[in-house]
């Protein structure tokens, strides 16, 4: 067996970059955005190619692979191995230069498409292929698997935009490649002219042939472009370091024309028609991946079809002759560029969209990106459709139209043998389909390990042996990425849940142990079990693969979405790592923690990840008590932005919340979640005694304050907010009968949160005023719990007489539930259920001011008790403040504010309460202008916490404290929330309002 110390020592001599050869740094990479995983031993981070060849060579004299790796988004498992991956992201990802004059790049492998679009744009330059993944994919990922993207029809694939490739090879020799024969490695020359006639009439010609290498780059009426065959060889034959890449010119306006169709065939049919047209996308989708109110035009299936011109009326006009030779349903074309993004961002989140079907049921990638000759797309559809059906598979079809390039996820079941053993039956026989149809098995994104072993049924056996010849030329060892491409790992081995029996003594690969890498098959393999064929033993069984992702994990959520399965919600991770981006498109939230830190493990893709690899048990082995997944969720805020933001649906509050349950059962917990999680009963008892005068004069003394802190485990940069003298519900019951509203009016009841009582009386008060102007009346939740019924004496059996009630408060439990406190949110509760159930019988509106506790009540109440059904009764009658006035008071006009907002919309509103009765409620005050997304960074308990204040204020920097400083005078700072407001006012000075205050301070100017 190799000896881990000894690499893992020999490379951190070798190297500048970091080395990682930990739990956390292998769990985070055993996986991309395919079906498969492999464990490696270690993960380097070179600095430069220095590094590269540095690392090369040590693992060569090791016999140890190497598999280079980008933004991990590779849906046909090339980005993952089994012994050393190279990460580029974190140190190569620069733009090392851009030519406005020659219209290049000069970039390195780990650069986001997206850093390299931004800096092009202002002279007017784009780097043509756009995969959906622009905001997080890797130029080097890109050219590793030649990716295409929606803009394919006009600019073609990666391939078409390299110039020049500067490559390590795994013996290390440096290659400038390019056209022409200058640069290319010895051998490749004399293999490609002995194969001409193979290379002229053994490759299908289709605009997006991605599978196999691309030999027939070399052929001399094609110029030899050594560089262009390199691309999509997925980390085979050598390492690139950096790379020369063509721009285009950007359209200086575009069009979208949105074309419907009743069926997706009859938009396959009409897509190759357009291209005569030159539109610059054919994208087509059909109504399964489409949400509700997305505001397409009627149909069952659309084409999105954009052109561009010199001008707006240029690029409209040729959209409206699009739009006049297509046989539509229905059309629309769209102009706006806000409202173009967000139609384009209903097809680019389709990659994690199609991971769940309408019903719930998971779907996989595998088959993701066939392609076939664009005049052939619907006549392939019908028979794909067919497909599936004979196999009792279900799938929705979408993508490149324009290119005839399919992606789909499809159903297969992963988790027992005969689901496995159909996933293979199915492949091989959709494999001769797409064959029979012209095309190729990848239209983009290569073919891994999903597809490699079908090779021979698109190429022959000659032309695979061919490009084993050619992977020899390159790196003769056998060092780089094996298993991918030629002599591949089988489709079906190394699945991400499961572990099939195989024979021992060979490797995922299928070499002989002693041939692949010189140590044992179940180090190669990255498991104790071996993998061969992955054959089942048994195709007939149904028996659940023995991991534990075949058992359900006892859990304190329901999982609803997920058949209260902890497993499978962890599943909805695919890897297409939309919480990857560096910057917050819009109002997206997701990952604050991320964009601050640049870290994998603290993205959301990347806590999924450990979890994952927790319950599998394999690289991180202890299971609930893990530090490795408690360290990489420390700095998850529980903004809940991927509950929205995530194309699947990544709950990775409610994992956090789940884990910290687990983690800290029958163990002492941090002081933080004594101080934070159970502030609702501190408060309590501070306004029982009345002693909130001396804490807040205790507070103000510089010692005690410190003191306080550290006991607290508070952060000592943290001001401890003064708390108010007298609750909301004090001045409630002191009001005066004159302020008494309306009695024909609307009863709502108005929830006392725990920030709202004892923190910001004021938003209360200021909210009771607007409510009763508008015609509601208010109440507040009752106080005492009813009577429990006759309970049995415990001496003599005897009934006794009723329990006396006694009073108790409502209480979302969000700081429990945040805490991981999960036993005791459970009671408060139920406690508070049993309060409520008069207001609940009465199906009377509840108004929740806080938005954190407004979302704990709507979405964490019935996963925490699902079984009860009072907490489904009381999440749908909780209200916002804004929902509130537009549901129940509609005709109510509120007064003219006329002035400007800054501030930021709570992330919890916009991940599970939607903000939409908000705008339109500013929208009639007069208030203009937009909120901010993102997050806060204080995240209620989050910020306050030991260690977290400098990863706080920079979230607080990415948006919220630009948009307060930038804003002219004058201007509304909007927070609902009194995290946002605690924010402003302790890291910029600023008083954020609810925006019940500033409808209440209008209201009294009025009058």
């Amino acid at each position: 067996m190799t000896d881990h110390l000894g690499l893992e020592a020999e490379l951190r001599g070798a190297v500048r970059g970091e080395v990682g050869f930990d739990a956390t740094s292998r769990a985070l990479v055993t996986m991309d955005a395919s079906n498969y995983r492999r464990v490696p031993l270690g993960v380097v981070a070179p600095r430069d190619a220095d590094d590269v060849a540095a690392a090369l060579e040590v693992c060569r004299a090791r016999g140890v692979p190497v598999v280079a790796r980008g933004g991990g988004t590779s849906i046909a498992g090339q980005a993952t191995g089994t012994g050393v991956v190279l990460d580029f992201t974190r140190h190569m990802n620069s733009l090392v230069e851009l030519d406005p004059g020659s219209r290049t790049a000069v970039v390195q492998p780990g650069l986001v498409l997206d850093r390299l679009q931004e800096a092009a744009a202002p002279h007017g330059l784009r780097f043509g292929p756009d995969p959906s993944t622009h905001s997080r994919c890797t130029l080097g990922g890109m050219i590793g698997n030649n990716a295409c993207g929606s803009h394919s029809v006009a600019w073609g694939t990666t391939a078409d935009s390299v110039r020049e490739l500067s490559v390590v090879t795994a013996r290390g020799r440096r290659l400038r490649l390019g056209p022409g024969w200058a640069g290319a490695p010895e051998g490749l020359r004399e293999l490609a002219e002995g194969e001409l006639a193979r290379l002229r009439t053994g490759f299908p010609d289709l605009p997006r042939r991605i599978s196999g290498y691309a030999l027939d780059a070399l052929l001399p009426e094609k110029g030899a472009d050594v560089a262009r065959s390199f691309c999509g060889s997925e980390g085979t034959l050598g390492i690139l370091t950096e790379a020369v890449v063509g721009l285009v010119e950007a359209p200086r306006a575009r069009a979208l024309a949105v074309l419907a169709y009743a069926d997706e065939s009859a938009a396959a049919e009409a897509a190759a028609g357009l291209l005569p047209l030159r539109p610059l996308t054919v994208e087509g989708m059909a109504a399964d991946l489409v949400p509700a109110g997305s505001g397409l035009p009627g149909g069952g299936a659309w084409l999105f079809v954009e052109t561009g011109g010199e001008t707006a009326a240029e690029a409209h006009a040729h959209a409206e002759r699009i739009v006049r030779a297509a046989d539509v349903v229905d059309a629309l074309v769209v102009t706006d560029p806000a409202a173009q993004r967000a139609l384009w961002r209903i097809r680019e989140d389709a990659a994690g969209t199609a991971t769940r079907l309408p019903d719930g049921t998971e779907a996989w990638p595998g088959w993701e990106d066939c392609a076939v000759p664009p005049a052939r797309l619907g006549a392939y559809l019908r028979d794909f459709r067919a497909l599936l059906s004979a196999h009792g598979l279900r799938g929705t079809p979408y993508g490149h139209f324009g290119d005839g390039c399919i992606h789909v996820r499809i159903d297969f079941d992963l988790l027992t043998e005969a689901g496995i053993g159909r996933f293979r039956r199915f492949s091989e026989e959709l494999a001769d389909l797409v064959v029979a149809h012209g095309g190729s098995l990848s239209g983009e994104h290569g073919d891994g390990q999903a597809r490699a072993e079908l090779l021979p049924r698109m190429y022959g056996v000659e032309t695979v042996r061919l490009f084993e010849r050619a992977k020899a030329v390159w790196d003769p060892d056998d060092l780089l990425n094996p298993g991918i491409l030629v002599r591949p790992a089988p489709l079906d081995a190394n699945l991400r849940f499961s572990v099939l029996p195989s024979r021992r003594g060979e490797v995922a690969s299928g070499y002989p142990a002693d041939v692949a890498s010189g140590y044992p098959a179940e180090v190669v393999s990255g498991s104790s079990a071996d993998v061969t064929s992955g054959h089942p033993a048994d195709a007939a069984s149904d028996r659940p693969v023995d991991v534990a992702f075949g058992h359900p994990v006892d859990v304190a959520f329901g999982y609803p979405a997920d058949g209260g399965d902890f497993a499978a919600a962890v599943r909805r991770c695919v890897g297409v790592a939309k919480c990857r981006t560096t910057t917050a498109a819009g109002p997206a939230v997701m990952c604050p923690s991320y964009r601050v830190t640049g870290e994998e493990q603290h993205s959301t893709r990347g806590r999924a990840r450990l979890l994952h690899e927790m319950l599998a048990g394999e690289v991180i082995t202890d299971g609930w008590r893990s530090t490795e997944v408690r360290d990489a969720l420390d700095l998850c805020l529980s903004c809940k932005g991927c509950r929205s933001d995530c194309p699947v649906g990544v709950d990775m509050a409610t994992y956090k919340a789940e884990f910290l349950h687990h983690h800290y059962a029958d163990r002492r917990r941090p002081a933080a979640h004594h101080t934070m999680g159970r502030l609702p009963e501190w408060l309590r008892w501070t306004a029982r005694t009345r002693t909130a005068p001396v804490l807040n004069a205790l507070a103000a003394v510089g010692p005690l304050a410190r003191i306080g802190r550290r006991l607290g485990g508070l952060a000592p940069e943290r001001e401890i907010p003064r708390l108010a003298t007298r609750t909301f519900s004090g001045w409630w019951r002191g009001r005066k009968p004159t302020e008494s509203p309306d009695p024909a009016g609307k009863l709502v009841v108005l929830w006392p949160d725990t920030f709202t009582e004892h923190l910001s009386p004021s938003v209360g008060q200021a909210a009771v005023r607007v409510l009763e102007a508008a015609g509601l009346r208010v109440a507040l939740p009752p106080t005492r719990l009813p009577g429990r019924g006759a309970i049995a004496d415990g001496r003599t059996g005897a009934p006794t007489a009723l329990l006396t009630a006694r009073r108790a408060r409502v209480c979302c439990g969000l700081t429990y539930i945040s805490t991981g406190q999960l036993d005791r949110a459970r009671r408060v509760l139920r406690r508070t259920l049993d309060l409520m159930e008069p207001v609940l019988r009465a199906r009377v509106p509840v108004v929740v001011l806080e938005p954190s506790c407004a979302a704990a009540l709507r979405g964490d109440l019935p996963e925490l008790l699902p079984d009860d059904p009072r907490a489904v009764q009381l999440a749908a009658a909780v209200r916002t403040f804004a929902e509130t006035l537009e549901r129940h008071a509609p005709d109510w006009t509120p007064p003219a504010v006329d002035r400007p907002v800054a501030g930021q919309t709570h992330c919890h509103q916009h991940a599970v309460l939607g903000d939409a009765p908000d705008r339109r409620l500013r929208t009639a005050a007069g208030l203009t202008g937009e909120l901010s997304g993102g997050c806060c960074g204080l995240a209620g308990n989050f910020g306050f916490e030991k260690g977290h204040f400098e990863v706080s204020r920079a979230c607080a920097e990415e948006q919220l404290l630009p948009s307060v400083r930038q804003a002219p005078p004058g201007t509304v700072v909007l927070a609902d929330g009194f995290s946002c407001r605690t924010q402003l006012e302790q890291l910029a000075g600023v008083r954020g309002r609810h925006l019940a205050e500033v409808l209440a301070e209008a209201l009294e100017a009025s009058t």
